[in-house]
């Protein structure tokens, strides 16, 4: 385990050293109260480097005590008894180790299937369940477990699963939603499908795990429907205003271009076609339009469109 003292000596002097840095700075600028930014940056940061330690040592200690207590070999001795004696006492102390690590999960796990708990929540149980079976997995294959010991390490396996496949998905679920949602409220065309690939990739990773998922596939086809409908809106939005303002060929140019991403895969069938038909009627129209017009204005909207 790394020095407490250390680290929280560490944490101290770089604030302090902070605190005093930005208390200069404001000084020459003229500020009439440095101290009370200076103050609270460096307590931010304290605060900060207090919370990392925490959530590292948590994590820290999980594993620690999966891999001591599980994948524990038994030590010889000079004397068969004494060694008989030191594998029991190793396997009473291992048993109890993995049934602590067990406890553990099931108490974060209902934790965090109480109501009002974060995603992220969710997600730190599913790396607690892969970290136990990673080490469970580990000492199954060693074949140094008894027959008693490795029945009980098998059925905490099965429990485990089943936790990291729920909370997994749950946090998969959860996030995505989050962030289709602020994909939703984003002004910008280019923010909103940045934000919904980020929900993307969030379903990918997870369908890497559990690819035959029927929630994880239904999702990526919501997200991808999104984004295909937020490229159609954006090109159509931009042939109206090219149609308000006479530039009829840079219209139908534009809708052509929201009819390719209309007619993606992941667009159902019937919002295809509905939207396939409409856009079609819209460059009809602005050809109809274009037959009266003269050469020269044909010549001037394509040096406009350059």
């Amino acid at each position: 385990m790394p020095s407490s003292a250390g680290y929280l000596t560490a944490a101290i002097v770089i604030a302090a050293g902070l605190f005093f840095l930005l208390w200069w700075m404001l000084v020459r600028s003229g500020d009439e109260a440095p101290w009370l930014p200076a103050g609270l940056a460096a307590s931010v940061v304290l605060l900060v480097a207090l919370s990392a330690r925490e959530v590292v040592m948590r994590r820290a200690w999980n594993r620690y005590l999966l891999d001591n207590g599980i994948n524990q070999k038994p030590t010889t001795s000079h004397s068969a008894h004494s060694g008989s004696r030191s594998r029991n006492q190793k396997k009473g102390f291992s048993a109890s180790l993995h049934s602590a690590a067990l406890r553990t999960i099931q108490k974060q796990s209902t934790a965090a299937d109480l109501p009002g708990s974060t995603s992220e929540a969710h997600l730190e149980v599913a790396h607690l369940c892969h970290e136990y079976l990673s080490s469970t997995d580990e000492a199954v294959r060693s074949g140094s477990l008894g027959s008693e010991k490795g029945i009980a390490i098998r059925a905490g396996q099965e429990r485990v699963r089943a936790l990291h496949k729920h909370h997994l998905l749950t946090w998969a679920r959860g996030h995505s939603r989050a962030l289709t949602y602020e994909a939703q409220q984003r002004a910008r065309t280019f923010d909103k499908i940045e934000t919904a690939n980020k929900a993307l990739e969030c379903i990918d990773s997870v369908m890497r795990v559990y690819p035959n998922e029927p929630e994880l596939q239904e999702s990526k086809i919501a997200i991808g429907e999104f984004i295909a409908s937020v490229k159609v809106a954006h090109w159509v939005e931009l042939a109206e205003r090219s149609a308000f303002k006479g530039h009829y060929r840079r219209a139908i140019d534009r809708y052509r271009d929201a009819l390719f991403y209309l007619n993606q895969d992941v667009v159902k069938t019937e919002v295809r076609t509905a939207g396939t038909e409409k856009i079609e009627r819209q460059i009809a129209e602005l050809q109809s339009r274009l037959k009266p017009l003269q050469p020269a204005r044909h010549d001037k909207e394509f040096r406009e469109d350059q």
